[in-house]
């Protein structure tokens, strides 16, 4: 008995010195698995960093280099099920047995540079959730957390950077009367609004960056159902 004491504390004490000892960024490594969440094990001989450090990759702002283009004729880093984070328990209690993709929060994607969301959501629980799910429906075990949550976290971002334009692309399995147009309202997401009618037709040129800057409309949000185009 108390071997087994001693060998499942000494396990236990192992895993939280590898937790705690990952490395951060600035610190050398030998692999990706060394680095903290989000980092990985890189050189760069441009700065005469020739011994692999952990590194967080920092894209650059498209409109820092050319100004004055329409919305359209820039390249926006987008995620993919930007919401699927890894280690993450739903906000049902249950474990998720489903894909994850992303290792960083929504907040922490959009200060790294993400300016395009994929999100999946479905109605769960009287409510719209973002799920990782199959067959059009979402259960416990594929239920991340209300949309509303994530939302709220592109809400503050805008607010805080108030020239920054930021587009959600919905795979729509919502079925509600108006769902999406109230979970968009209770966030606090209108007023960036990005109207369906200035969008172009037979693929024109959007209006320019610093237009939709001016106007405040900052929010570009498509849906994979045609239905809901001016939700």
């Amino acid at each position: 008995m108390q071997g087994s004491v001693f060998l499942t504390s000494l396990l236990i004490a192992t895993f939280l010195f590898s937790f705690s000892t990952a490395l951060k960024k600035g610190e050398i490594c030998v692999a990706n698995s060394n680095c903290d969440l989000g980092l990985h094990c890189e050189t760069c001989l441009a700065n005469g960093n020739i011994r692999p450090r952990c590194t967080r990759i920092q894209p650059v702002n498209p409109t820092s280099k050319v100004k004055g283009l329409p919305f359209n004729r820039y390249t926006w880093l987008t995620t993919h099920n930007s919401f699927a984070r890894l280690g993450v328990r739903s906000a049902t209690g249950a474990i998720l047995v489903t894909p994850m993709n992303q290792q960083d929060s929504i907040t922490d994607q959009l200060n790294n540079g993400v300016r395009g969301l994929m999100l999946d959501m479905y109605d769960f629980l009287n409510d719209i959730w973002l799920c990782h799910s199959f067959g059009g429906k979402c259960y416990n075990f594929t239920a991340f957390q209300p949309a509303i949550n994530i939302l709220k976290e592109v809400q503050v971002f805008l607010e805080s950077h108030p020239s920054e334009i930021i587009t959600i692309i919905i795979e729509d399995y919502v079925t509600s009367p108006n769902g999406l147009t109230k979970v968009f309202n209770a966030a606090g997401l209108r007023k960036y609004w990005f109207p369906v009618s200035r969008m172009p037709k037979n693929g024109g040129d959007w209006p320019t960056v610093d237009d939709m800057v001016q106007k405040n409309q900052r929010l570009v949000v498509f849906t994979s159902k045609s239905s809901e185009g001016s939700f």
